[in-house]
This record gives C-alpha cells, structure tokens and sequence, in this order.
C-alpha cells in the first residue's frame, strides 16, 4: 500500500498495489503492520456500509464526539463519491480546512480520517456504496454534525442540489 498525506494534518489518501494476471488483480487493502509502521490505528472495531441509489446523495458532515471520537478507513465498493473531510481539532494548525478525494470502485483507493475530523460525500454515480471502517463503535449520544454547506469551511460540492436527509440539513453552523 501507498499511504499518501493529505494536507490536513493526520489524514492520508492510501493506494493499493495491485498484482495483476489474466485472471484479474489481487492486492491488500488493510495490513496491521503496514499501519502501526505509518502510526496510524491498525485496530477496528465496527465495519459499516451505506448504499446511495441516487446521484448527488450527501451524507455528513458527521464526526463522533469525546470520548468516543472515532477514526475511519472509507472506501467506495460500487461507483463513486467524492469524500470530504474537514479538520475541526481546536490545536490543529490546519483546522476548518477541508480536503476532497475521489473514491470510487474503479480507483480502488481509501481515505484515513483522524479523529477530529468531520466527514461527509457525495454521490458522483447513481447506485454508489460506501464501506467504513471504524475505531469505535458507534454512540447515538456522542453523533454530531456540522452544516454539510457551512460558511465556516466553504465546501464546494459538485452536485447542486443535494439530496440531505433532514438531520443532515439541519446542522447548525461550526462554531469555532
């Protein structure tokens, strides 16, 4: 695996290193060792999956709180997103800075998210699945959000408009 910094402090884009033959490709998209030599969490505990049967679906911006706060490896099984994190860390020199990666089932890449960070995307196909690993389990009381549109980070987003469920479109703006 390739493990790629993003400019956000603690994030990283990872590549996978495919074999390939005429039968297909083979290759890793998780190794304990490869990830404890990068320091990063090598240890998940929840898998989760979400599917989007429509173009310009927006999920997020969603982040677990203290003392649960989670760390997540997201890859799109099935068509594409673009996935977006922001950095809300109080003492992180890039906070409210946001950092936007493609994934999609034919790129085959991962994004790792720091806890700290605020998460969300966007469909760019119709029938697009996402996979996440996570460091936590997840905590109804702990489940946060900020305004996927919020002035404060400036997100651009390319599908206009989105389609939000209700909870998603009621986050009130990050306050700093």
């Amino acid at each position: 695996m390739k493990f790629q910094p993003l400019g956000l402090e603690g994030g990283f884009l990872i590549e996978i290193e495919p074999r390939t033959d005429d039968r297909g490709l083979f290759a890793r998209t998780f190794c304990r060792d490869e990830f404890r030599a990068q320091g990063l969490c090598d240890s998940f505990v929840q898998c989760n999956t979400s599917y989007n049967p429509r173009r310009g679906t927006l999920r997020g911006m969603h982040f677990q709180a203290a003392p649960r706060e989670e760390i997540k490896l997201v890859r799109c099984t099935r068509g594409a997103i673009l996935d977006v994190v922001v950095d809300l860390r109080p003492a992180s020199a890039t906070r409210c800075r946001w950092q936007a990666v493609e994934l999609s089932a034919d790129n085959r890449r991962a994004l790792y998210i720091p806890a700290g960070f605020g998460h969300g995307f966007q469909t760019l196909t119709d029938d697009a699945e996402v996979f996440y690993q996570m460091s936590e389990a997840y905590v109804p009381e702990l489940a946060r959000g900020v305004r996927w549109n919020d002035p404060a980070f400036g997100i651009v987003w390319p599908v206009d408009p989105p389609v939000l469920s209700g909870r998603d479109a009621s986050f009130a703006d990050f306050q700093p």
